[in-house]
């Protein structure tokens, strides 16, 4: 399958999902890492051939572990055991608005109804420990939403994010999850889940099979929550809610924010507030979400945008060009603190394809870091 023609709704073959599996399961392979490797190499199977080489190129030492194809079989056959799939960037039931953002999952594990992953979605995130007026108005937005069309996205945790999904089942909605397929957190949801799937609703993740979530996943599920929606709606957020790192992907992948106002005695309406003083759309109901989004939806084209993988045919250019003075510019532009590519760029007059294989190279042998899709650092 081409990368072109993924778009068109056509899927990987089996070996190919293995292939693409093992590449983005492959130890210091990101998204960002992954997207470098396929376009420069056009395959994931050519990429996992010259992944001992690059991390070579990088100084590492020690090859990178890649997992073999029967790992990678295994994982494949335990996903479908379970009544899951693996999806593909760009293949059908990819969820659109995820594609545009930067560096997005290559891999998503789904359960359920590919159809609502396809439909306009608004995310509904606040607090676990939420107040009575705040699980209200999470309801009301939640089934509004849902009135109008809209699919409500969240991340299936106690408080606002269980309220929304159960206000959406008849409307649909789809829960992010931050373990494996297999690994519902709080277990106490897992009948929510079921709900969910009976109702026509999904459930995914881009962490593997087995997967238990630990506390730096669930920044990564937020980082999906937000990308998958149009907009995110904070219903209830402390100061220093984790809720705002999803406020913060929705700002960098340029999706609308709303925040309902809470009373100012009231710590978990603080973060909140301050949104709103800092610019978030005050909403109270969903007929005001709608209102922002509506002619953002008439503007949205048919079909989203292509992956921007290449096809498997083309060919990059060879990296044996690349010289040991170009790496040794890219090393002295970086440091400790997360720095810009495009400031790498600036910096070195390199062509963007050197730099990022430079950096491929870099990451798999573990001397940089990547903080995000655009942002790299040394680690030490």
């Amino acid at each position: 399958m081409t990368a072109s023609s993924a778009s068109g709704g056509v899927r990987l073959s089996r070996r190919q999902l293995v292939d693409w599996l093992r590449l983005i399961r492959a130890e210091n392979v990101g998204p960002a890492t992954f997207r470098t490797l396929l376009n420069h190499y056009g395959s994931a199977a050519a990429a996992l051939e010259a992944l001992p080489e690059l991390a070579r190129r990088g100084g590492g030492a020690r090859t990178p572990r890649i997992p073999t194809p029967e790992e990678a079989e295994r994982e494949l056959d335990r996903t479908l055991a379970a009544g899951a799939r693996l999806v593909a960037l760009g293949e059908e039931d990819y969820p659109p608005r995820l594609r545009e953002i930067p560096a997005p999952p290559p891999l998503l594990a789904v359960r359920g109804d590919g159809e609502c992953l396809r439909r306009p979605a608004v995310a509904i995130v606040g607090s676990r420990n939420a107040s009575l007026p705040g699980l209200k108005m999470a309801e009301r937005i939640a089934r509004g939403l849902g009135e109008r069309g809209y699919v409500v996205v969240s991340g299936l945790a106690r408080g606002i994010d269980g309220t929304a999904h159960k206000a959406a089942l008849g409307s649909g909605t789809v829960a992010v999850i931050a373990g494996g397929i297999d690994h519902i957190y709080p277990e106490e949801h897992r009948p929510l889940q079921d709900d969910i799937l009976r109702n026509g609703g999904a459930v995914l993740t881009e962490m593997p099979f087995g997967w238990i979530p630990r506390a730096q996943d669930f920044p990564r599920r937020n980082r999906l929550v937000s990308g998958i929606s149009l907009g995110v709606v904070v219903v209830e957020a402390t100061a220093k809610s984790g809720t705002l790192h999803t406020v913060r992907f929705a700002l960098e992948q340029s999706r609308d924010v709303f925040a309902v106002p809470g009373s100012p005695l009231d710590p978990r309406a603080e973060g909140t507030n301050k949104l709103i003083r800092d610019g978030a759309r005050l909403v109270t109901s969903a007929a005001d979400i709608v209102e922002e989004l509506e002619p953002l939806l008439r503007r949205l084209p048919d079909r989203p945008a292509d992956s921007g993988l290449m096809d498997p045919d083309d060919a990059g250019e060879d990296i044996g060009q690349i010289d040991d003075d170009a790496r040794a510019l890219v090393l002295d532009a970086l440091g400790p603190v997360p720095m810009a590519v495009d400031d790498i760029l600036l910096h070195t007059g390199l062509s963007p394809r050197v730099v990022n294989i430079i950096l491929v190279e870099l990451t798999l042998a573990g001397r940089v870091e990547r903080h995000g899709s655009q942002l790299v650092a040394l680690t030490f």
